[in-house]
């Protein structure tokens, strides 16, 4: 999470500096503050600089507990700088949600025990929560036709057109080609990944938790292959949280000699 944070808040902090001309979009904190100040004199860059600070004094335990508030208030100033110009994508939304449960929990359980237990309970909830929200939201938005297979076909010529304009030439790949012949194999595909969202909420339990991981990676990974959008920051993170690597650092512990446990 922390190498992800650090890896955005200069991202968007370059693309600010270099692109950014006007609000669009105000989202957010830029509903209240004129954000367009930090599109000159490379403030968005500083805000960067000061949130990799931030975050590596986090990282090492080092400082006040409320300083994980202050870098999520710095990450979402960040984020609206950048996305004010009216395009929003997903990819960035759970590290932001990650840096959110962090402040929480170090504000409101700073025990050492207690805010490790909080911060990945409430990561794990509200990732199952996000995944569910999103097959209920395309219900309400769509209705039971969401799977219909042209509905993809449309979304496959909208991402033709990004690359097309982004690379100069598009070929799609046999999944796509496969999609594109057929109605019912595209709603096929449409309807496993919806019902794979719906199942999100099952992360919540522990002992179904590492099938249901696996069932969402391979949806981003569907995702991906159908629509060329790429998911990176999601899938780490389910990785990281959705299997039991708690066990496999436990194995290790207990094999290993005593003056090296005690170092670690």
């Amino acid at each position: 999470m922390a190498v992800y944070t650090i890896l955005f808040v200069w991202e968007w902090g370059w693309y600010t500096q270099l692109r950014n001309v006007e609000v669009v979009l105000p989202l957010g904190l830029a509903n209240y503050i004129d954000v367009s100040l930090f599109f000159d004199h490379n403030l968005a860059l500083f805000n960067a600089a000061l949130i990799t600070i931030l975050v590596i004094l986090c990282f090492f335990r080092l400082g006040p507990k409320w300083l994980y508030m202050v870098v999520l208030i710095l990450f979402h100033l960040q984020y609206v700088i950048r996305f004010s110009q009216g395009e929003i994508p997903h990819s960035q939304n759970l590290i932001g949600m990650s840096v959110f449960c962090f402040a929480i929990g170090a504000w409101f359980f700073p025990g050492a025990k207690q805010i490790p237990r909080f911060v990945m309970g409430s990561i794990i909830f509200f990732i199952g929560l996000g995944y569910t929200s999103a097959f209920f939201a395309k219900l309400i938005g769509t209705g039971f036709n969401w799977y219909d297979g042209r509905h993809l076909w449309l979304w496959i010529s909208e991402k033709s057109i990004d690359i097309l304009s982004r690379e100069g030439f598009y070929h799609p790949n046999l999944l796509q080609q496969m999609a594109l012949n057929s109605t019912a194999v595209a709603s096929v595909i449409l309807l496993i990944g919806w019902f794979t969202e719906f199942i999100g909420f099952t992360l919540w339990w522990k002992k179904i938790r590492p099938y249901t991981t696996t069932l969402l990676i391979g949806m981003h990974f569907g995702i991906t292959l159908t629509m060329n959008i790429r998911f990176d920051a999601f899938v780490i993170q389910l990785i990281l949280v959705g299997y039991p690597w708690y066990k496999l650092v436990d194995h290790y512990l207990t094999t290993m000699p005593d003056s090296v446990r005690r170092w670690v």
